[in-house]
Formats: structure tokens, sequence, C-alpha cells
């Protein structure tokens, strides 16, 4: 495949690319409700030969392109929703929407797959297969690819002749500031975290201040918990298969000269593999429950449940490293040495289709990687230079995956 090819279409169509990613960008939406976004994607699509399905859960947008020859399909995914931060940058199409923001890139993601989209839609008569292009809400926090994984996103039916085309492959990229633009780096197996959260109540006895041994305080109980929770993940957890627990909210009391009767820990629970997140889960009700039960205080643990562990296929990860130091160069593919410990809702997809998650820098080389904000930074700039890259990047994933060696 002319891979120089690839990216001169990718800069033809930027200047739709961005003006869609700027319109995207001044009205973020959040949660698993984009209504905005969804009517800008599906106007963006409209006239490429696409079997579009909005869901009906969220809306998220299912688009599939079949191709001449008959084959399996791939995914190729894009999220959505921004995030409920006010955005402090000086751009000119900074977000109109108090409270709103397009922090972490979404906004890029689905640009770079529509220009996929036409890319791909271009080559209907030479693909063996099939593309299934996932466009979903909700990626923060609100599990937006499980609700259309379980309304049936990878129920492919069969081709017209009969011939059974189901979903072999998934892939998607994530734009990070971490990056100069234009390079990309992946790992195979686990290469973000798991994240779930984690509430602890500690109930004592209210009483007056100047005299503690008339209640039963529930602040230095609940520090002593949090201090031992941390002495817990360096003690037993591997730190080669590390987990992490960080508290980020104490609530207790209203004023100075009152003891009050609860205080409430709040946390994130992080683990690169299942067998890690299972030993945190345990050790979090083990060390709070005993910790309670050793100063007579009523201590309640609940733990809930967030994305799972993001882990490619290893195959597949290394098949779009090497994709990618052909579209870009050897020295701008990079391995990564370790995951990082962000979480991922295409950990879902995942779960079912093997398939890769991979990073595309995007900071312009005349920005400090150093001092660069990161995404979910009220700050955050990425360059829209990046898009090309990654519009062609999915194109070629797909291109590869279904037998089309040439443009």
């Amino acid at each position: 495949m002319a891979l120089e090819q690839l990216l001169d279409e990718a800069r033809d169509l930027q200047s739709e690319a961005v003006a869609l990613r700027r319109r995207l960008h001044r009205h973020p939406e959040i949660g698993n409700e984009n209504p905005h976004t969804r009517d800008e994607l599906l106007a963006a699509i409209e006239g490429l030969p696409l079997d579009i399905t909005s869901h009906r859960t969220t809306t998220g947008v299912a688009a599939l392109l079949t191709g001449d020859r008959p084959g399996p399909t791939i995914l190729l995914r894009a999220d959505t929703d921004g995030l409920p931060l006010h955005e402090d940058t000086d751009l000119d199409f900074t977000s109109a929407t108090e409270g709103h923001m397009h922090a972490c890139g979404h906004d890029t993601h689905v640009a770079m797959l529509v220009s996929a989209a036409k890319m791909l839609s271009a080559r209907k008569g030479n693909l063996a297969g099939r593309v299934l292009f996932m466009f979903q809400p909700g990626e923060e926090g609100h599990h937006g690819a499980r609700f259309m994984l379980e309304e049936g996103l990878l129920d492919i039916p069969s081709l017209a002749d009969g011939t059974a085309s189901p979903v072999t492959a998934a892939f998607a990229l994530h734009i990070m500031t971490t990056l100069p633009t234009g390079y990309f780096a992946v790992k195979g197996g686990s290469i973000m975290a798991s994240a779930d959260r984690m509430y602890i109540t500690v109930k004592g006895r209210g009483g007056h201040a100047s005299e503690p041994y008339r209640a039963l305080d529930p602040i230095p109980i609940a520090c002593e918990i949090v201090q031992a929770l941390q002495m817990m993940v360096t003690r037993r957890i591997d730190v080669f298969d590390p987990g992490v627990i960080t508290v980020g909210r104490i609530t207790a009391g209203t004023t100075n000269n009152i003891i009050p009767e609860t205080a409430e820990i709040e946390g994130t629970i992080r683990a690169v593999s299942e067998s890690t997140r299972k030993k945190l889960f345990a050790g979090i009700q083990r060390v709070a429950e005993g910790i309670g039960a050793a100063h007579e205080a009523e201590v309640t643990v609940n733990l809930i449940g967030g994305f799972p562990v993001t882990v490619n296929d290893v195959e597949f990860a290394d098949t779009a490293l090497g994709a990618a130091r052909e579209l870009v160069g050897n020295d701008r593919g990079v391995r990564m040495p370790n995951p990082v410990m962000g979480a991922e809702d295409f950990s879902y997809v995942l779960q079912r289709v093997p398939g890769s998650m991979m990073f595309l820098g995007a900071t312009h080389p005349d920005r400090d990687l150093r001092t660069a904000a990161p995404n979910h930074s009220n700050l955050v700039h990425f360059d829209e230079d990046a898009m090309v890259h990654g519009a062609a990047m999915h194109t070629l994933m797909a291109c590869r995956h279904l037998g089309l060696d040439e443009t």
C-alpha cells in the first residue's frame, strides 16, 4: 500500500476534520446523552455507503460499511463525550457550554474516525469484509461502550449471500499530550488500568470536642484507615503487578468543637490485572473493617466496580505498532514498557473481541512535553495536525485486516 497516499488523502480531508472538531469542541456534551454531537456526526457521514444504527439506551451510533467482497468485520471506535470541567484555554473555538469541556480529546477522535469512514468508503470495492464504525458516548465513567455492547453492537448480520461476517478485531486511538505530534505508542497485554470506586463510612458517637473519652471519634479512625490502606498496597501488592488506592475525599464534622458521629472516605482503586484488582478489593474490606473493630466503631465498605483492565491482544498490538512505523517512521512508533493507570471503557470491547488501544501524540514540536497540559486539564491543547496521522492509521488498520494491500 502506498502509505504516503493515505497521508495525502487524510491531509485533503483535514480542513473538514478540523471544522467538525471545532464545532464539537464548542458544544461539548457529557454522559451517555450527546444529541448535538450525534447530529453533527450523522451530518458529517451523510451520503457515505453506510448502514446506520442509532442506539436507544445512549446516543451511540454504529455505522457499517460493507465491502464488495466477503470477509470478517473490524470495529473502529471513537468516543464522543466531554468532561464536567470549565475550559480556560485561549482557543478561538473554546467551549460555549459553561462547565463542560472536551479536555480528553474526544472531539478529535470523532473527527479522525469520520475522515477514516470517508477514506474507507472510497475503497469499498476492494474491501473483503466490513468496517463497523463505533461512535460511543459515555466513556468518561458512564459505561457507554458496555451499553452499546448490551444493545447488540457486535450482532452483525450475515452478508447478502448468507456468508457470516463476524467482528474479529477492534481498534481505537486515544490522543495524548505526553507524546509529540505524529508519534504512536502501544503495548501488548494490559495497557490501561481498571477503575473502581471506594466509599467507606466510619460511624462512632458524637460528642463535645473537650471530652473525646465520652464520644467515639470517627475522624482519627478514618485517618488510620487511610494510612493503613497505603501501607497495605506497598506491603501486600506485587510491585511488578501494581495497584493504586487514592483517597480523594474525606468528609466529617461541622465545626471545631463538635466530635461528629460519622466520617466518610471516598477514593479510586486502580489495577492492571484482575488478580491484583481482587486483592485490592479484599484488602480494603479487611483493613477498614479490622481497624473499625479495633476501635469499636462501625465501618461500612462499599466498593463499586467500574471499567475493567484494558488488555490489548499481543499479536494485534504488534501489528498496529508495525503499521504505525511504516506510516510515520520507525522512530515514531513506540513500544510502551509499562501500562498507564488511567482507565478506558474500550476495555469492554476488548473483553469480547481481540484488538488494541493505541495512543496518538498531539503536542506540537514548539511546545515542551514536560510542561504541556495533560489530558483532563482545563488548559489542555491538542495539535490538530495529529488528526491526519490518526485518520490514516484507522484506515490502514482496517485495510490490513480486510486484506487490502493497495490503495
